[in-house]
């Protein structure tokens, strides 16, 4: 039996457009599970959406969600939905993910008005992205192109490579699948030099500990091989002693049952030098702090600084 709410089911998120495209499937997903709920997208400010200048590193690791968290534990909302990596590796005291879902293509894409792709692109070129993981893996890969630090919503991003004045920006596929901007695509990225952040391409939704009743409607739609996945990527990246400001990528499948297959990168900033390591297992968290502490002995800690 699913829980009855009271009135609608508030969920929080950014105000973005993807944002709103996220938690509007959340909510068609909770609807079908529960027929008869009602639901109502509550967007709120975040500091990230707010300091859209600002570099994201020296925002910290919660510029997407300090304040969505707040709002829960406040009771303004019920639950939140969230681009997973966006979310700090450790849930805020008090809220639980208690559910993820939806994994879309998990790899980034490259926009440019120009044709060919990465290696097609002139030396000196400029790519913009504001994540240190994408610049560590494009230096690692192309270190005559000028890496430009690039903020704002999909569609602006998209506009600063089509319009100038950047030559190619560097987005999560996914985003760009989910609002219908494919056909801005010039290349999708291969797994081989780019591996994605931590649990890129996946929703997560989270409500209070003690919000027996949300927890219970959530873990409706918790797909246990999304989770599975992505709790490998992010105890890779726990491992490693950050979050999402480190360049740190991580892809976690599966590939025969219960086992999964978990690759992991680690870049330096200034390019060149990177780790890459692979292993497989059955436990997820184990799987990812194993192969961390792989990397680790490989010498991630002085890549990472």
């Amino acid at each position: 039996m699913t829980p009855a709410f009271r009135g609608a089911l508030l969920l929080g998120t950014r105000s973005s457009a993807l944002a709103l495209w996220q938690t509007d499937h959340v909510s068609q997903r909770l609807r079908e599970a529960s027929p008869g709920l009602a639901t109502r997208a509550e967007p709120l400010s975040t500091l990230g959406d707010r300091k859209a200048d600002a570099v994201l590193t020296e925002l910290g690791g919660a510029a997407f969600s300090s304040e969505i968290d707040r709002a829960l534990l406040d009771g303004r909302i019920r639950v939140a939905v969230h681009s997973l990596k966006d979310l700090p590796i450790r849930d805020n005291s008090g809220l639980v993910t208690a559910a993820i879902l939806s994994r879309d293509d998990p790899r980034d894409a490259l926009v440019s008005a120009r044709e060919g792709g990465l290696a097609a692109l002139p030396s000196g070129a400029t790519v913009g992205t504001s994540s240190p993981r994408r610049l560590a893996q494009l230096r690692a890969v192309r270190r005559d192109l000028t890496i430009e630090p690039v903020r704002g919503n999909v569609e602006t991003r998209i506009s600063k490579a089509v319009d100038g004045p950047l030559d190619a920006v560097v987005l999560a596929a996914a985003g760009l699948n989910r609002l219908g901007l494919t056909k801005h695509v010039t290349e999708l990225l291969p797994l081989a030099d780019f591996l994605p952040a931590p649990g890129q391409g996946a929703l997560a939704v989270q409500c209070r500990v003690d919000d027996d009743e949300a927890q219970a409607l959530l873990g409706l739609i918790d797909d246990a091989d999304v989770r599975a996945e992505v709790d490998a990527e992010r105890a890779f990246l726990a491992g490693l002693g950050g979050g999402c400001s480190l360049p740190v990528g991580a892809l976690a499948r599966h590939v025969a049952g219960d086992h999964l297959e978990l690759r992991g990168f680690v870049g330096a900033l200034a390019g060149g030098e990177s780790i890459r390591v692979s292993a497989s297992g059955t436990d997820p968290v184990e799987l990812g702090r194993s192969l961390a502490n792989e990397a680790l002995g490989l010498g991630a800690k002085k890549l990472l600084g």
